[in-house]
């Protein structure tokens, strides 16, 4: 069913995920018509005591007193985030691996970062310009320092030496004279002094060295055997910059989850422009890199097409530490993602989520240190499942901490479902989260535009009205970072 399997009955070719005015009037009414894509709510099939395949009554018919949302039984948005997450703390701690510096980016710190020498590791000037020993004026050696070079040869008092910026400072240098503060006079000494302001007429100032100015001492910004940073932490470009200061060829880090797309779907094209009823894959190229931006190593991508017996070998052969699998998530004749998840034991942890789009999503702990997110096959839908059940599960497993929720007034109002989270693509504007349009469940033209996704409660949002963002990963980091 992915990206939208047109070719299919026109209602059950849709994503399940579509609320429009005669579904809403029909919950109204206390009668559901079937939402496109999906059983009838009185035929949908749901685990639970009764078995996989019990009928879930319609909203409105007579049951005692209980509410429709009694009856369905989708988990929470908020929920299912919290049951990714679990899912992955409950597997057994992964085994960290050393891994080069120009590998590391991204990765999470396994071992505390500790120094391995002082930084700096000797007395370094901090500027150009001259190290001198006691008080001016002073006799300046023919000599200079350079950085990079060996230890210089000691200053008596009164002397100063040419000296660059990180070169080793003399043993017995009090100070360095920065070279805009130096003047020599006809007789090649140095003095120190602050010059006049052009046009003022004012003489040359004399200025003080404090003792030590300028110089960079051993150990000032840490000693051998310091913590640099704890283990967590996420390793970014400047924490590659302090490893190798302090010393560092290798990082011991949280491996990178590894992910395995399966692409489900006869109607696929990989090239060129629909035709025949056939339609391109959107998927096959859009979640591998969502994937890697979110902390992933992808393995593999592998189009099975709709074949059951392609399936259950692709997903019983893998050995990544999460499947994603594209489409067959509802109930039709060639949805076979359930059935294979039966057939092999996998344990259904989240089956439905209450939102909207991609409520059809699941997640099945299909071995015990492997998991399976089946997402819907429509994209915007596929985006949801992504960010709902991928997200924190590989976040986890990377060691990566959670994001600080944040919210932001909408721009406008926005439609809400009547008992579903609604995740909508918004663009930020200032102090604002603005809706974009074109964000069914079948489009990706408002998520290609948007920086995230907001989170809109059962019954919608006023314009003005604070909302739960999810940032797009390349939105705050950038694209590079991300990759």
């Amino acid at each position: 069913m992915t990206a939208a399997r047109s070719t299919r009955d026109s209602r059950e070719g849709q994503d399940a995920d579509d609320f429009d005015v005669e579904e809403a009037l029909a919950l109204v009414k206390g009668t559901s018509s079937r939402g496109a894509g999906e059983p009838g709510r009185a035929e949908r099939a749901v685990p639970g005591p009764q078995g996989p395949d019990s009928p879930v009554p319609a909203p409105g018919a007579r049951d005692g007193g209980k509410d429709e949302h009694a009856r369905h039984r989708s988990t929470p948005w908020p929920e299912a985030r919290s049951v990714a997450e679990r899912a992955a703390r409950s597997l057994p701690r992964r085994v960290p691996v050393p891994v080069p510096l120009d590998a590391a980016l991204g990765l999470v710190l396994a071992a505390p970062l500790t120094a391995l020498t002082d930084l700096p590791s000797f007395d370094t000037s901090a500027m150009d310009g001259w190290a001198v020993a006691g008080p001016g004026p002073w006799e300046v050696r023919e000599d200079g320092v350079l950085a990079g070079h060996a230890e210089p040869e000691r200053l008596g008092d009164g002397e100063a030496v040419r000296i660059a910026t990180g070169a080793r400072v003399p043993r017995d240098a009090t100070a360095v004279l920065r070279s805009e503060h130096g003047r020599l006079d006809d007789k090649g000494r140095l003095h120190a002094g602050v010059p006049q302001t052009p046009g003022s007429g004012r003489p040359r100032g004399v200025l003080a060295l404090a003792h030590g100015q300028d110089i960079r001492p051993r150990g000032q910004e840490c000693r051998s055997g310091d913590q640099l940073l704890p283990v967590g932490a996420l390793v970014t470009p400047a924490v590659l910059g302090l490893a190798a200061a302090a010393g560092y060829d290798t990082l011991a880090v949280v491996p990178r989850p590894r992910a395995e797309v399966l692409v489900l779907g006869d109607e696929l094209l990989t090239e060129g422009l629909p035709r025949e009823g056939l339609i391109r894959d959107a998927l096959g190229p859009m979640l591998p890199p969502w994937l890697r931006a979110l902390g992933a190593e992808v393995v593999a991508v592998r189009r099975l097409g709709d074949d059951a017996k392609a399936l259950h070998k692709a997903i019983t052969g893998s050995r990544a530490d999460l499947i994603v699998t594209t489409g067959g998530t509802a109930g039709g004749p060639v949805d076979h993602v359930h059935p294979t998840l039966r057939r092999i034991g996998a344990e259904l942890l989240v089956d439905g989520v209450k939102v909207r789009p991609g409520h059809p999503m699941l997640l099945a702990r299909t071995q015990e240190n492997q998991h399976l997110v089946g997402l819907p096959g429509n994209p915007l839908a596929a985006v949801s499942g992504l960010l709902t059940l991928a997200e924190p599960l590989l976040r986890t497993l990377a060691g990566r901490t959670a994001p600080e929720p944040y919210t932001l007034p909408l721009g406008e109002a926005v439609q809400g479902h009547p008992y579903d989270t609604r995740l909508i693509p918004v663009s930020l504007r200032g102090e604002r989260a603005v809706p974009l349009h074109y964000n069914g469940p079948a489009m990706l033209r408002g998520i290609a535009a948007s920086d995230a996704l907001a989170v809109v409660p059962p019954g919608g949002a006023r314009a003005g009205q604070e909302l739960e963002l999810i940032d797009l990963p390349w939105a705050v980091t950038g694209i590079d970072a991300c990759f």
